[in-house]
């Protein structure tokens, strides 16, 4: 079954939704190659040459769930809240994207 990222949002809390879409426009501006999976509970994001994800996006009730791939044996963790600068996490991401071969 393939969910569209519309009806991924639909189940997600109204108040975390801005925040999910401005992490989806910043990892779709990372390059042409971004693809995202939606799964069941989260949006992963990925290298489509490779499919290997650098960004697991899941939305909490106030805040949104992050796991950045650094390498292929280690993984952050971070909780963004609904208020918090993006700056950081963004040039996490973005490293996390350069990294994938």
């Amino acid at each position: 079954m393939n969910r569209s990222y519309d009806d991924f949002m639909k189940e997600a809390d109204p108040k975390v939704q801005p925040l999910m879409d401005s992490l989806r426009k910043f990892c779709f501006s990372l390059g042409s190659n971004v693809m995202e999976d939606i799964r069941m509970h989260r949006v992963v994001f990925c290298k489509s040459f490779a499919f290997r994800w650098f960004v697991d996006v899941e939305p909490q009730n106030e805040s949104v769930l992050l796991k950045i791939q650094k390498s292929r044996r280690e993984t952050q963790t971070i909780e963004l809240e609904l208020d918090q600068d993006l700056d950081k996490t963004q040039e996490l991401i973005r490293e996390a994207y350069n990294t994938i071969n």
